[in-house]
């Protein structure tokens, strides 16, 4: 997966910065609290149509949840709490953003987006929910097309774009993400089937 990629190449300079930030008192749940209030606060950029601002801003609060877990492994604080309120606070604010996006577009008259949008978060919540369901039953289901990582890639690449290519470049973003987060759970199904036979 992508996602694995970019961890791997980017580890020692997240070590780097979750060692700095426990030098100063910083929990690793506390990180966990402070990126959900911040791209939840990206939601509200986006609500006022400011997307390629949304987009980098996205980047910037991604930070925060590659440092969190980081941080908790460095400081031997990993916890079931810890996971927990991550999973669950992340779900929470990908939710914000495309509640933003949704809400511009509304205000335009633009009905279609809506559906997207609706496509989209269902398929990102059966992606997670197809996970954790699999690991409720004692099967590890990390793959599929479209983990986390490539979902905000791609949205914060359609979000971007919207400087050269206007709305158009984001409206291709969320269907897409429309399609394969939807895929990427059918993909989960099968594979746990595959696994469980």
């Amino acid at each position: 997966m992508l996602s694995n990629f970019v961890r791997t190449h980017a580890q020692g300079m997240l070590n780097a910065i979750a060692g700095s930030l426990n030098r100063i008192g910083v929990t690793p749940n506390a990180l966990t609290l402070i990126g959900f209030v911040a791209t939840c606060s990206v939601g509200l950029v986006l609500a006022t149509g400011n997307f390629a601002l949304g987009g980098l801003l996205i980047i910037a609060t991604g930070i925060f949840d590659a440092l969190d877990g980081t941080l908790a492994r460095l400081t031997n604080r990993a916890s079931k709490f810890g996971a927990y309120l991550d999973s669950t606070t992340d779900r929470f604010a990908e939710g914000a953003l495309f509640l933003g996006i949704l809400f511009w577009f509304n205000q335009r008259g633009i009905a279609m987006v809506a559906y997207l949008v609706y496509l989209t978060i269902l398929g990102s919540l059966m992606v997670s929910y197809a996970r954790a369901r699999a690991e409720g039953i004692g099967v590890e289901c990390k793959d599929g097309f479209f983990t986390r990582f490539e979902r905000f890639a791609v949205l914060v690449l359609g979000l971007v774009l919207t400087v050269f290519f206007g709305d158009i470049s984001l409206l291709i973003a969320l269907a897409l993400l429309a399609l394969f987060t939807n895929l990427t759970a059918v993909q989960r199904i099968w594979l746990v089937y595959r696994a469980t036979r």
